[in-house]
Parts: structure tokens; C-alpha cells; sequence
């Protein structure tokens, strides 16, 4: 169930993925909250420079294994633009956060690409819950998933004219 407040924190992540594409990066945005709703850490893509491991998912991970117990960890909530990758879906898993909520589904970016005639990635798509056993996830939120669209639209138009 999502709630006034994921709905926040999610708008947050569409923010930093406009942020992104605005710097010219992949429109991607997270943001970790603790138990007690308190923002730790946000980030955006940082591939464009050629490291496509620079996701923000993976980036809230790695930051909270050092600096979080195990326990707040656990009770940590990731929220973000976009379902996570595989990659981003196992270092959640390995150190062991809490809650996913995402505005937009692995599978909303795989059709939207299609439809904007991009070739399918290297990577195959899996939902979360395909890489990780134990981990609450919510998502797609229809009201956030169109503005998402929008941003992909623009970023996969911008790759196309630079070639």
C-alpha cells in the first residue's frame, strides 16, 4: 500500500532523475529514508561517463553498508524512480535493506523503450522479487509512472541524435 509518504519520498526520486537527465545521465533517482522518515542518502545516475554500474540503487547500498547497522538497515525503505536492475536488486539483498518502492516497474521501461524503437539491453530485466527472497516491494504508482515515461521519452530521444 503506498501512503502520503512513499508518494513524497517518490516524487524526490522523479526530481533527482530529472536532475540526471538535465546533466545529461540516464533519468534515474533514489533516496533511502530510515525508520523514523529521515532522509540518509539520495542520489541519481552517474553513468554517462561510461561506468554503467553508477546507479543509484547500487549507490544507496553500498553507502548504507557503511554507515548503518545491519538492524537500521532492515528497516530502511529504498524508494526510487525506476525498479532495480538486477545488479541494484542483489546488492539490496546483500546488505539486507528493507522496503523497495519504485513509481515505475522494470517491465513499464522495458515496453516504453520498445515503443520508442530502442534494441532491447544486454541485461535481461527481473523483478526484484526474482532476485531477492525477503524484501517487501511496492510499486508501480500509476500517478508517478507517466511523468517517468516522459523522462525516458526525452533521454532515449537524446541518445538517438547523439548516435
Amino acid at each position: 500500500m503506498i501512503t502520503d509518504t512513499d508518494l513524497k519520498h517518490l516524487a524526490r526520486c522523479v526530481e533527482l532523475a530529472r536532475m540526471a537527465l538535465e546533466k545529461g545521465d540516464e533519468p534515474f533517482g533514489s533516496v533511502l529514508v530510515s525508520a523514523e522518515g529521515k532522509v540518509l542518502f539520495e542520489d541519481h545516475n552517474h553513468v554517462a561517463g561510461g561506468d554503467h554500474t553508477q546507479h543509484p540503487e547500487f549507490e544507496l547500498a553500498r553507502w548504507a553498508a557503511n554507515n548503518m547497522t545491519p538492524e537500521a538497515r532492515a528497516q530502511a525503505t529504498v524508494y526510487t524512480s525506476g525498479e532495480h536492475c538486477p545488479m541494484c536488486s542483489a546488492a539490496h539483498g546483500w546488505v539486507g535493506l528493507g522496503r523497495i518502492v519504485y513509481a515505475s516497474s522494470s517491465k513499464q521501461l522495458v515496453e516504453w523503450l520498445s515503443d520508442f524503437g530502442a534494441e532491447p539491453g544486454r541485461v535481461r530485466s527481473l523483478p526484484i522479487e526474482e532476485v531477492i527472497r525477503d524484501t517487501q516491494v511496492d510499486g508501480p504508482v500509476p500517478e508517478l509512472a507517466a511523468e517517468v515515461r516522459e523522462l525516458q521519452r526525452l533521454s532515449f530521444e537524446r541518445q538517438a541524435k547523439e548516435g
